[in-house]
Parts: structure tokens; sequence; C-alpha cells
């Protein structure tokens, strides 16, 4: 067909990433040890403020584990001066939502709302930070909630092949060996007790920054949180670094057998890396070429040439410690054991053979392009800055990030991959139908296998 029938004669190709600079950031340190960070953000009138806490599900002790997300979620469900249902509308006389959240690494509690109306908002957070009630009636919903979840979670053959994946690549010694939100067994026990000694413990001025991005003046912010956090007092100045022990000193492979499943869930990996390391760069570059894009080397081989499977993914979950380094599909059962060779071929190929000029480019084009998109409204550009503050990374991190993509080199690539993928020294785990597949896995010689039977999911299906 011509041109002129409305047919490109080429297809069209990237264009240049258009200049970006991080937004100006403003920083001050309040007497009591809270830092107040401030990005003016002119014409973003909805302002979104968080307060963030250096402490997470990481820290909290094994026998109350989930203690730390149920405390979080908790925080809306009342105060010392309002219950929920107030809270909730005083919120909404505001314009303003709320929400609160733990994670591996930080506890965070923020809002969006209206520039106009930040003040009286940023008090009612500090009432809900500073004071929550932690109601019998509202933790022991909150707590079945839970329990229901982890039920849910059993028969969910992704969420049982992340579970049993963590629980097998680190030691019994590390808090990362479990969900970050609890067992059953320890959320059973969680009351209101619990949840007042994590508040007590994680949350004050010392471990914590006010982050707060939108149509605002710097000065005034600082001010309003002299006004309403100056006088807060307590909470650790820093959390520990978790223990991220390897379970992982050959490869090997566990079954979670799920008899009746038509697919298999793969986790391939060890533990990986902390955010804070030198190679972040390099190795965020390295794992787009892996497994990170549409067109990366497993999307190539288990979609496009074998059709294996719909998705083929790999990459590091970088925490305060070393976060889990994962390759990850689900395949029909017929080809489990193909697509565990084929995995394993191109994380030791990652290692082997250099990316070429393309590969290099579609990777750092599309990390390099996308980055100014994640800041085009006031909440990402706070949660950000946040997770700097988390990781205690460099203030000019986020303006120093496309120029630092930029930089890696196709022998940055190569060696990052031999230095930190470890396809001989890594767990293989499976949650499907041993049954279908065990014959072949056995033969193939591929690891040590080890089988359990996942009673939860008996007869299930995928």
């Amino acid at each position: 067909m011509s041109p002129r029938d409305g047919i490109i004669a080429e297809r069209p190709v990237p264009g240049v990433p258009r200049r970006y600079e991080f937004p100006e950031t403003f920083r001050a340190e309040l007497a009591n040890g809270l830092r107040v960070v401030v990005t003016p953000m002119a014409g973003r009138e909805l302002v979104a403020a968080t307060l963030a806490f250096r402490s997470g599900a990481a820290d909290e002790p094994d026998e109350v584990a989930g203690a730390s997300v149920l405390a979080a979620r908790g925080l809306t469900e009342g105060t010392e001066v309002r219950d929920a249902i107030a809270l909730t509308e005083a919120f909404e006389r505001l314009g303003a939502s709320m929400h609160a959240e733990a994670g591996w690494d930080a506890v965070s509690a923020g809002l969006d709302v209206p520039a106009s109306r930040l003040e009286p908002a940023l008090e009612l957070l500090a009432e809900v930070v500073r004071r929550p009630s932690f109601p019998a009636s509202e933790v022991e919903r909150m707590r079945d909630e839970r329990l229901n979840d982890l039920i849910q979670a059993k028969a969910d053959p992704r969420r049982r092949a992340e579970e049993a994946f963590v629980s097998s690549i680190y030691a019994a010694s590390s808090p990362y060996r479990r969900p970050s939100g609890g067992t059953a067994e320890t959320v059973a026990r969680l009351t209101p007790v619990e949840l007042r000694s994590v508040h007590d413990r994680a949350y004050g001025p010392a471990g914590a920054a006010l982050v707060v991005a939108g149509d605002v003046d710097p000065a005034a912010v600082v001010a309003m949180a002299g006004r309403l956090l100056g006088d807060w007092e307590g909470g650790q100045t820093d959390a520990p670094v978790p223990d991220a022990s390897s379970a992982v000193a050959d490869r090997f492979v566990r079954v979670v057998h799920r008899p009746g499943s038509v697919q298999s869930e793969i986790r391939i990996g060890h533990p990986g890396l902390p955010r804070r390391h030198p190679d972040y760069y390099a190795v965020a570059v390295m794992s787009m070429v892996l497994g990170g894009l549409f067109n990366s080397r497993l999307m190539a081989n288990l979609r496009e040439a074998k059709g294996y499977t719909y998705g083929a993914y790999a990459g590091f979950d970088l925490r305060r410690a070393a976060g889990p380094f994962s390759a990850r599909a689900a395949v029909n059962t017929e080809v489990t054991v193909p697509s565990i060779r084929e995995f394993l071929a191109e994380l030791e190929r990652i290692r082997e053979a250099p990316v070429t000029p393309d590969e290099l480019a579609a990777a750092q084009n599309y990390l390099v392009g996308v980055f100014p998109l994640r800041f085009e409204t006031p909440g990402p550009v706070a949660g950000s800055l946040a997770g700097l503050f988390v990781h205690d990374l460099p203030d000019d991190e986020l303006a120093r990030y496309r120029p630092a993509i930029e930089a890696v080199t196709a022998d940055d690539v190569l060696r990052v991959a031999r230095e930190h993928v470890h396809p001989e020294r890594c767990a293989i785990v499976l949650v499907g139908d041993h049954d279908q597949f065990g014959a072949d896995l056995e033969a193939s010689g591929i690891a040590p296998v080890d089988v359990v039977l996942d009673e939860a999911g008996a007869g299930a299906g995928a």
C-alpha cells in the first residue's frame, strides 16, 4: 500500500528523551529532630503531604509479625479526640483524603488536600499520628480481615509462590523470610497492646520526615510544622539494618505440590541487594535487559520464541537490607521443566553475553524516558522524596538519576550481572502439580528436589 492510503512506510522509533530537572527542594530540621522537606510545584493546587518513619515490618519482633501493618491501618480508625466516623468527616470537610501504610522499610501517613486548607489538614494528620486510640473493636475487625486475607493467599498460586520463595531463600533469623503483614499464627495474637507498642517505638520525630509537595511556600510549611509538630517527642532515631542472611548455599528445587493445577508458578532467585548499593544504576539497566521490558531477553525467549507464558520477568526488590532477586513466570504445567531450563539459560547468558547496543539503548531510554512521567503530580514527588529519607540517600539522588543511567556501559551491565546474579546458587520454587512434571524434573538433573504438599491448595486448580 502507498503512503497516500494512510500506511506509513517505516515503523516509528523512539525520540530523544526531553530535558528534565527535578523541582528545587528545600530542607529544614526542627529542634526535636523532625526533618521537613518541601518541593514547591506552581499550579499544583492539590498538595501531597507525607509523614515517613524509618521503621517498618522488618523491625518488629517475630512474635508480633504483622503489628506494623495493622498499626498503620489503625491510624485512621480513631484518635483520642475523634472516633473513626468523626475523623473521616473532619477530613472530608477539608476536601482531604488520608492514607497510611507500612512496608518492610518504613511507615507512612499522608494526605492530599487543597493548598488553601493545608494547615488544618496537617493538624488532623498530626492528631492521627500522635494520638491514635486503636479501639479494641476496630483492631479485632482489622485482625479478622487480615486472617481472612491470609486464608485467601493460601489458595492463590501466585501469592503462595511468593511466600514459599522468600521462606526458601532467607535464613530463619531474617524477617524477610515471612510476609510483611505477618502470618496467621502471629496476626491471631495481635491486640491494641501490640499496636500501641509499635506506635510508641516507631512513631516519633527523631526518625521521621514531613514531606510536602505542591503549590506551597516552603517557609510557611516549615512554620506550620513547627507549630503542629515542634513539641512532639519520642521515637527511635534510626532502625537497625535488618538481617538478610541467605539460606541458599547451592542450587535446589522446592515444589509446593498442588494436585490438579493446570499451571506452574515459577520463582528462581536468591537474596539480592540493598537500595544503598553503588551498583544501583547498572543493576537497574541490567534488570531491564534481562526481564524488565516487554522486549527483554526473558520475554523474547519464553513468551515470543517458546510460547510458554504470557509474561516472564526478573528484577531486584531493593530494601534497606538485601531484598530478593527473582525471575518469575506462570507457565502451563506441561512446559514446567523446559521453562526452568530456559530461565537458567537466560540467567547464565546475562552473565556471559554482553548486551548489544540496541539492548542497552532500549533499557536506558525506557528508564530515562519514564522518569519525569513519575513526577507530574505532587503525590509521587512527595513519595520519592520520602524514599530518599527512608534509605538515607543523598539529597541530589533524583537530580542525578538520569545522567547516572545514561552513563551505564555494556561492560558495567556484564560486571553487575556476574557479581549479583547467581544461577549456580539459587532456589527454584514451583507451585504446581508435581504428579505431572515430577518425573521430568528428577530426570533433568537441574538440582536436588524437595516436595511439600500444599494442603490449602490441594485440588483447587490454578
